[in-house]
């Protein structure tokens, strides 16, 4: 796993007012929590912090020089504009060399699906532990071969060496189940209409017209 070093200040405006102007110098508010310390307010360089979360993925190792020294730490929660994307705050976790920390990573399934299947993903992370300079970025899981019914459980990911499964071993990340036929597709439509009190547009038919050369009475 690759270690990102980045230059971090040290915060002394908080509130929503002392994050805006963080944000616009170009700066994201970060908050270092860890090792029963008090926690610790910096701000990390925006696009820097970018370019360490795009390459290095959301349990990066990064280096922080801060006030003179240095800190491990990694991600524990961030917060994007939901709109703009911008990150606008980060809790960092603090770290050391030969600690084991618990994070979740992001599984990635691969692989052609058997013809006839459809991949039911049920989760997207599983939690591991691992030590702090040895994260896994992610894992990946191939469908190749797998029958109709099959499942991929926690257990039969593979894990680096030093890495433990912290999920529940028989959770399941992914099935393969039947994809439904166009009938059953048109089916759930109509139902779901129904529920929705839709009624289906259908042409009307002419109405009868009167006999013509009828006599009158």
């Amino acid at each position: 796993m690759s270690e990102v070093r980045l230059s971090a200040e040290t915060r002394t405006e908080f509130g929503k007012g002392g994050a805006r102007r963080t944000r616009r110098a170009g700066k994201v508010p970060a908050v270092i929590y860890g090792h029963g310390d008090d926690p610790r307010h910096v701000a990390l360089p925006a696009r820097e912090f970018a370019n360490a979360i795009r390459h290095g993925g959301s349990n990066v190792l990064l280096t922080l020089d801060v006030e003179g020294g240095e800190q491990l730490v990694i991600p524990k929660s961030i917060q994007r504009h939901p709109i703009k994307g911008h990150y606008e705050h980060v809790d960092l976790l603090a770290v050391r060399l030969g600690e084991k920390v618990t994070i979740d990573v992001p599984v990635t399934v691969v692989g052609d699906i058997v013809p006839g299947g459809l991949l039911n993903q049920e989760a997207s992370t599983i939690s591991v532990e691992a030590e702090a300079t040895h994260l896994p970025t992610g894992f990946e899981v191939s469908i190749d071969g797998l029958e109709i019914g099959s499942q991929i459980t926690a257990a039969d990911i593979p894990l680096p060496t030093g890495s433990s499964l912290i999920t529940d071993p028989e959770s399941v990340v992914a099935i393969i189940a039947e994809a439904p036929t166009a009938e059953q597709l048109e089916g759930d439509v109509s139902d779901a209409a129904a529920e929705l009190g839709i009624v289906e547009d259908r042409p009307s038919e002419p109405a009868a017209s009167a006999g013509q050369g009828d006599s009158a009475e």
